[in-house]
């Protein structure tokens, strides 16, 4: 389970990362344990819609807060279960046929995704999430907020940047808040992790084009040269901010989103 939903036969709530049987015409969902209770004829339900080839982040959120992409949430829970032991994480890129027949089949899942069992190449789950978040119309540092953040980034008293950091962070879109809030954790868990060896200044080269981007869609050759260095600082202070900071955007009454 990735988002926690109630079981259709007790009722009460199977928590994230339990396992649990889904009926695959009806899509019913129940505890193991409930498996004798359950009604033995189902109704099948019309398929899940497949989610844009692009979009906004929002057009990928679930409909309750917080407001992160079952394929985000799915990605990053695959790579902290048996990513955290490997070399390069995020740097070593995947397979990119596979890294592209994954990301496709995930977006004509939509909500119901296929489990990454069979994917044996972690490097590959890292490549999906971050050609997920580069295939996004405009990144989650959004178009029109890209100036505030640069512009925050580059305020040199530690205390005065970080508030203007939080300020602008709470500005954002509530997906793509809630999202970056998500993904900030995640990036932590893995800086602290000893054999991924990839500390907050190589995770912010990583992300700092893929989060921040640019100002616009079509950016001009010299407007991605003054970005590039200033997309790394914004995601390297992002992530100097307290953990505390972004827990409170993901965890809500959806406590178990955030994979531990």
């Amino acid at each position: 389970v990735i988002r926690p939903e109630p079981c259709h036969v007790c009722g009460s709530r199977i928590r994230f990362g339990k396992t649990a049987i889904k009926c695959c015409q009806c899509q019913l969902l129940l505890h193991t344990k409930c498996r004798e209770q359950c009604p033995s004829l189902c109704t099948p339900r019309p398929h899940h819609h497949a989610w844009p080839r692009e979009g906004v982040l929002a057009d990928f959120a679930p409909p309750t807060p917080p407001l992160v992409p079952t394929l985000v949430v799915q990605c990053v829970t695959e790579v902290e279960t048996r990513g955290l032991t490997e070399t390069g994480l995020y740097r070593v890129p995947g397979a990119e046929q596979l890294v592209r027949e994954w990301k496709r089949k995930l977006l004509r899942a939509g909500g119901a995704l296929p489990a990454f069992g069979s994917v044996t190449d972690i490097h590959v789950v890292c490549g999906v999430l971050k050609d997920f978040l580069r295939g996004l119309k405009e990144p989650l540092v959004t178009f029109s907020l890209h100036p505030a953040f640069l512009s925050a980034a580059d305020i040199p008293d530690d205390a005065a940047r970080d508030t203007a950091l939080c300020h602008v962070v709470s500005k954002l879109p509530p997906a793509n808040r809630d999202t970056l809030a998500f993904l900030m954790l995640h990036l932590l868990r893995v800086s602290h992790s000893p054999d991924c060896k990839m500390d907050v200044l190589n995770l912010s080269r990583v992300f700092g084009p893929t989060l921040v981007g640019h100002s616009s869609a079509n950016p001009t050759p010299l407007a991605i040269m003054e970005d590039t260095p200033r997309q790394c600082k914004v995601v390297a202070h992002l992530l100097s901010l307290p953990p505390n900071f972004w827990r409170g955007f993901v965890e809500t009454e959806q406590e178990n989103l955030v994979p531990m």
